[in-house]
This record gives C-alpha cells, structure tokens and sequence, in this order.
C-alpha cells in the first residue's frame, strides 16, 4: 500500500458565537479569547479542533481509534492518520451602515487560504489606507462611494477580481445545504477587502464582550467576586483549517481517500460544538470539506 498523503481544508462557519479562551488573561477582560502572537487574530488552536472532531464524530469506535489515534492507555500503540491545524480566520463579521454586515477580510488572510488552494482566484492588492475594495455587486454602499464599517468610513472601489474570490467562497468554503443559500448570496454582495492595519483592529476590537454572575440564591445578589467578563467570536465568521490525511496507521488498512470521505460524513448535519459554553449554544459552527 502506496503512502498517500491528501492536503484538505475544512472550513468552520460559526453559527453562534464562539469561545475558544485561553485559560488566563492579560487585558481587562477575564476571559479573552485565543489570537495569534504575531497578527492578534482570532484563532482556534488545531488541539481544540481535533479533540471536538474527535469527540463528536458519529463513526464507528473501530474508525476513530484508526483516524485519530487510540487512547491514552495504548497512546504508543500507533499514531492518527489525520493531522490538525489551527483554524485562522477568512473572513470576519462586522456591523455596516448599509447591507446590515459586512464579511471583512485582509491581503494575509486571502493569502494564507490561497496558500492551502492554489486554484483560488488571485487576490486583489492591498487597499491604500481609508480604501476598501468591494465586490462589483456590493450591497455595502452608502452614499458617496463610501463604506462605514462601525464608525470608520473608507472609500469604495470596485473589484471583478475580489467579485472573483466571493464567488469561490460562496461554491468552496460554505456549505452547500439549502439553508445556507441566504449566506452564500450574502458573500457576493458583503465581501470587502481591508488594509491589513484597520483588519487587524475590527478583528481586535469587534468581538462580543459579555458579563457573567453568579448570583447567591438565598439573597439573589452577587456572589462576592463572581463577576466576570468574556470574550467570543461573534456568529458569520469563517475559518479554515488545514487537515493533512495519510494511511491509517493499524491493520485497519483504511487508505486516505477512505478517511477523507468518513470525516465528510461523519457528523451529523455537518456540524459540531466547539469551544466553550456548550449548554448555552456557544460554539455551533457548520463544516465545510474542501
């Protein structure tokens, strides 16, 4: 049996807010989220998307000891045969003044994803500062050729080559199910290209920020220091995840295209929990196989 190795990208469109926390903090709020060191983008760690592909898959035992590797009691056993990376963020949520939001996006993002898919459509150059690029059927238009995103204004200009990559987005990167039409509309029409600094900012600065309590039953007031702040992505954000899926690695002999077609369906309605918060709908996001 020949080694094969397959490169596939799953996408992650978060249907609810999510939380992926990183355990401590070192900003004002308590429960920030995990971003990259470098960019400060939102990220899902590849241990947290595994382990949720692991632990919500409707395959059989027998499978998921072969796909993801066994348990820790025969951990030296054998290794998986898929390996997960960290979800980066495409494509970003944020509120407009025309088309309700936008799907924000940067020249890095675009080009990391086209880095998994080389067959993506090539990717506009970064806008000049206050520019934004849109799609030629955009629908984020104000007045005046100008886009408010938030509070920020930028100059819209025109792309067939950004209008290109929405229309790749919407065949390639969401789902294909008849519920997911609205969305898939959506991205030709909501698509825009950022400079990479003002990206970096919504991205920083325009995810939900939510206060907790615990309230003392007896009293109904607050419990002393049970008052919290936390951070999560909010709903219509896309990532990617780069998956590389080889032989398995037992006597299974499950071969790499096998795996490839168990994990596209292997859960049900295409979708799972990831991140925290799972009794209050945190985390649903839809999955996407390319």
């Amino acid at each position: 049996m020949t080694n094969e190795v397959l490169e596939k990208s799953l996408f992650l469109y978060t249907e609810t807010s999510l939380h992926a926390g990183t355990g401590s903090s070192v900003s004002a709020v308590d429960l920030p989220i995990q971003r990259e060191r470098t960019t400060h983008y939102p990220l899902v760690q590849g241990s947290g998307v595994k382990g949720a592909l692991r632990s919500q898959t409707n395959l059989r035992a027998i499978d998921i000891v072969s796909i993801f590797g066994p348990e820790e009691k025969n951990a030296d056993a054998h290794a998986g045969a898929i390996s997960v990376g960290d979800a980066r963020i495409v494509l970003f949520p944020v509120r407009s003044l025309s088309g309700v939001f936008a799907y924000v996006t940067s020249t890095l993002a675009l080009a990391r994803l086209k880095r998994l898919n080389s067959n993506m459509p090539a990717i506009p150059r970064e806008p000049d500062a206050s520019t934004a690029i849109v799609t030629t059927t955009s629908d984020l238009i104000a007045s005046q050729k100008r886009v408010v995103l938030e509070e920020y204004s930028f100059t819209a200009v025109a792309s067939p080559e950004l209008s290109a990559i929405a229309t790749w987005l919407s065949q390639n990167a969401l789902p294909t199910t008849p519920e997911y039409g609205y969305w898939r509309a959506k991205v030709l029409t909501s698509l825009i290209l950022l400079p990479e600094n003002d990206f970096r900012d919504f991205a920083a600065t325009s995810t939900e920020i939510t206060t907790h309590v615990r309230l003392n039953k007896a009293t109904k007031t607050v419990e002393t220091g049970a008052l919290w702040t936390q951070e999560a992505i909010p709903s219509d954000a896309l990532f990617v995840v780069p998956v590389t899926v080889r032989n398995a690695r037992d006597a299974s002999k499950l071969v790499a295209a096998d795996i490839v077609q168990k994990l596209a369906d292997g859960y049900a309605n295409n979708r799972m929990q990831l991140g925290g918060d799972e009794t209050t709908g945190q985390g649903v996001v839809a999955l996407k196989w390319l």
